[in-house]
């Protein structure tokens, strides 16, 4: 690509994960109406505005016919394990069948996330330096990683984390350069993990 060219459409991809246990919300996230669309759904819907293609990261497709049946990603448990081992780990799996050099990962619980501000940031992406892995919004606990751009590259980085025994996004992006995504609505990264979030972002 051209030193003066904005990254395009094609030239990104996006993955949503979809695989916690909701168990704090007490039914699966992903499902919940917001503004009368599955909360996945609209999250699908505004990574489709910025990217080319959009993968969707889950251990049970099924519970998603909404969505296009050969977006899915089936996340799997690690070799000796039961259970799929979390986000950092869904996360290395999807990017496996990234094509594109810069990934946007999306939490699906995201209600305020904007088509808009996705198109803004992107651009973005260009000033970021060779030696950068990540391009992601910072709170006061640390990166918000699962509303920010990775580069392709970081996955031999990342599973060499993960076959070591590490899960923890914080742990791992602590051991990399990352830039910090300026970010003006703080709604964006508003996350509805129980019933009174829900209620709180309906208010």
């Amino acid at each position: 690509m051209p030193d003066n060219q904005v990254p395009s459409v094609l030239s990104l991809s996006a993955i949503i994960l979809a695989g916690g246990q909701s168990s704090r919300m007490g039914q699966d996230k992903a499902l919940l109406p917001i503004q009368g669309m599955p909360m996945l759904k609209r999250v699908y819907a505004a990574a489709q505005a910025c990217a080319a293609s959009v993968y969707v990261v889950t251990p049970w497709p099924q519970r998603y016919p909404f969505l296009p049946p050969g977006k899915f990603i089936q996340e799997v448990p690690l070799p000796g394990e039961v259970k799929p081992a979390g986000p950092l780990v869904g996360f290395a799996q999807g990017l496996v069948q990234v094509q594109t050099d810069w990934t946007l990962l999306l939490a699906c619980d995201l209600p305020g996330l904007k088509a808009e501000v996705l198109q803004a940031w992107s651009p973005q992406l260009l000033a970021v330096p060779n030696h950068v892995i990540a391009l992601l919004p910072r709170q006061t606990k640390g990166w918000e990683p699962l509303c920010g751009f990775y580069r392709r590259s970081c996955s031999p980085a990342l599973n060499r984390f993960i076959h070591q025994g590490g899960r923890s996004f914080q742990s791992w992006l602590a051991e990399h350069p990352v830039q910090e995504l300026p970010l003006r609505d703080r709604q964006m990264l508003f996350n509805c993990n129980t019933p009174a979030d829900l209620a709180e972002f309906e208010i």
